[in-house]
């Protein structure tokens, strides 16, 4: 639901009015494996999906670099949220460029009413590379599709998944109605790191599909790619600034100190202050990361308006790739160091469960297990040296000249 005079209360506004109740439950969810439901609904009807649909259409109109600072507020008050949101936040700003009028229409009244996107591409189970086995069947006139679905980040939170498979042959995706019958979402995730995504296993028996959104997925924005992994740099950054305040209120009230401490007081200690100087400079790094990356995409959603396949849109959709995956190097080493040197201010009681600290180094290290690092230096390599432009489609599977233990 949006607000009751949107005319006046901004989306950002209304967002960012949640932070706090946000943060107050992430430790707590975090030890407890508990889903943030209350919470993702209170962001989704807090007026989400408006931050960045065109004023014209209803929303707040932001550019990317702007949608990314409310981003970061959320992720810093539980990195969680915003990869929950990750699919919707795509799927909103493909529908922003949809090209078809009344489709668009359809899409954006369901946004503005609350409605939430989850994410449904990866197939589960031994699967060869680049095979899917979910299909989309058409019968009496019905579409409908069946297979299993895996890291299903936002689905079991979501009104809508949006599912990729098979059909006639071809790759496509569609949309998926998830409160009906045949459509079954566990939370089975089991990483050590970001706990209450919700990432878990999407089972679909004949369930019936939007088909009016049934289309190639190479019809997609072409700059999906980089925006997915711009999703986790968020995430990234909102650690590193959570890991600033968290050090910051630490240190500022800490009583008891070491005999061995250049300073009766922890925070006026010289080798703390330096701790957290590098702390809160990664931190400031991270949002300048996220913001530099922004700006890349914001390029790639302009030329994609002014002329879609150009060559100045080609060459801003390379940009934005490669930005992202350049940030992607930087924050998958600095955020979880950040995390680290949070221990080396504190003494041993830092490390009580309690307090949930290492959730901090545990939520980056995982997010940066996205997408492996190894592989981006290497694409941003060989463009530099040989202008080959990085890969933007990823695939997970097992190569089709190797067979699996099952086969």
């Amino acid at each position: 639901m949006t607000p009751e005079n949107p005319g006046t209360v901004s989306a950002k506004t209304s967002v960012l009015a949640v932070v706090n109740s946000l943060a107050e439950g992430a430790i707590a969810r975090d030890l407890a494996r508990e889903l943030p439901r209350e919470q993702v609904r209170a962001v989704a009807e807090a007026g989400f999906s408006r931050l960045r649909i065109p004023k014209e259409f209803g929303g707040d109109g932001l550019t990317i670099p702007e949608w990314g600072d409310v981003l970061i507020e959320l992720a810093a008050a539980d990195s969680n949220i915003p990869q929950i949101f990750r699919a919707h936040i795509a799927f909103v700003e493909d529908i922003v460029h949809h090209p078809d009028e009344d489709y668009r229409k359809l899409w954006l009244g369901r946004l503005l009413d609350g409605d939430m996107v989850g994410n449904a591409w990866a197939e589960a189970g031994p699967i060869t590379m680049g095979q899917k086995k979910t299909s989309f069947t058409c019968k009496d006139d019905e579409l409908t599709v069946s297979g299993r679905k895996q890291y299903t980040t936002g689905s079991i939170f979501a009104d809508w998944a949006d599912v990729s498979g098979v059909h006639q042959g071809q790759n496509v995706a569609g949309f998926v109605a998830l409160h009906q019958t045949g459509v079954t979402v566990q939370d089975n995730w089991d990483g050590f790191g970001q706990r209450t995504t919700g990432t878990g296993t999407l089972f679909l028996n004949e369930a019936s599909v939007d088909a009016s959104g049934l289309a190639p997925l190479g019809e997609r924005i072409r700059y999906q790619a980089a925006l997915y992994q711009w999703i986790l740099l968020v995430v990234q950054a909102g650690i590193a600034v959570a890991v600033e305040r968290d050090i910051t209120e630490a240190v500022r009230s800490r009583g008891r100190n070491y005999s061995h401490s250049s300073a009766d007081l922890a925070k006026d200690d010289p080798n703390i202050q330096s701790v957290v100087g590098e702390i809160s400079s990664i931190a400031f790094t991270a949002r300048a990361l996220v913001r530099g990356v922004g700006e890349a995409l914001q390029r790639a959603s302009e030329t994609g308006v002014a002329g879609r396949d150009s060559e100045e849109d080609r060459e801003a959709n390379i940009v934005a790739e490669i930005r992202s995956e350049q940030a992607q190097v930087m924050l998958s080493e600095l955020v979880p160091r950040s995390a680290t040197l949070l221990f080396n201010a504190l003494g041993a009681s830092a490390t009580s469960v309690g307090r949930d600290l290492d959730r901090h180094w545990r939520n980056s290290r995982t997010v940066a297990s996205h997408n492996p690092v190894i592989f981006k230096q290497r694409a941003i390599g060989d463009w530099l040296l040989n202008g080959n432009p990085p890969p933007v489609d990823w695939e997970v599977g097992t190569p089709a000249t190797t067979k699996t233990a099952t086969e």
